[in-house]
């Protein structure tokens, strides 16, 4: 079977078009974002953009689901026995990293965790973690994984929205302690 990596330039393309979204995004709402302002400041042809991207608002998708999913690669790198009172540190730094860019992922995530960005990190998270957990031979994988799925977006989009009261550590703290505890639930 041959691996087939993707084109850097494709690569490097993305990620300055993502960078310019989210300084864009720090100054104004995404529905006031133009194309035009954000290849300008990407640095690349309105083409280019589109050759990439349907609209702004998939590319808000997929640049904030990269942020997640660094995270997620982070987090399952992580290995030991957890401490439900030590979050890992890249789970720290996720919440951290998206307080600043709240606006945005509220515009992409709706309270509960739908919206355009809730699919995608539910289909996300759910294929990762069931997969983590049928290598290790862990019990009900698909169930155990939609649940992980849709308590972190959920729990995520609500707090982007105001409806936990809590700073990024502290949230941090709590997310880690319920996915603990739904990994360690005994199922029968």
């Amino acid at each position: 079977m041959t691996t087939v990596h993707p084109d850097p330039r494709t690569a490097r393309t993305r990620a300055k078009l993502g960078r310019a979204l989210l300084e864009e995004c720090a100054r104004r709402p995404l529905a006031e974002v133009s194309v035009a302002a954000l290849v300008r400041r990407a640095g690349v042809g309105r083409a280019t953009f589109y050759l990439h991207y349907a609209d702004l608002e998939a590319l808000a998708v997929d640049a904030c689901a990269d942020i997640v999913r660094e995270a997620v690669d982070a987090l399952h790198a992580w290995r030991g026995t957890p401490d439900p009172e030590s979050p890992p540190p890249a789970l720290l730094a996720f919440f951290e990293r998206i307080a600043p860019h709240a606006a945005l992922y509220r515009e992409l995530l709706r309270p509960g965790g739908s919206g355009p960005l809730g699919l995608v990190l539910h289909q996300d998270l759910r294929a990762r973690s069931r997969s983590e957990r049928a290598l290790v031979g862990a019990p009900d994988p698909d169930l155990v994984a939609s649940a992980v799925a849709a308590t972190f977006a959920g729990v995520l989009a609500d707090w982007l929205h105001g409806l936990i009261d809590a700073s990024p550590s502290e949230i941090a703290h709590r997310v880690w302690r319920l996915l603990i505890a739904l990994h360690r639930t005994p199922l029968p």
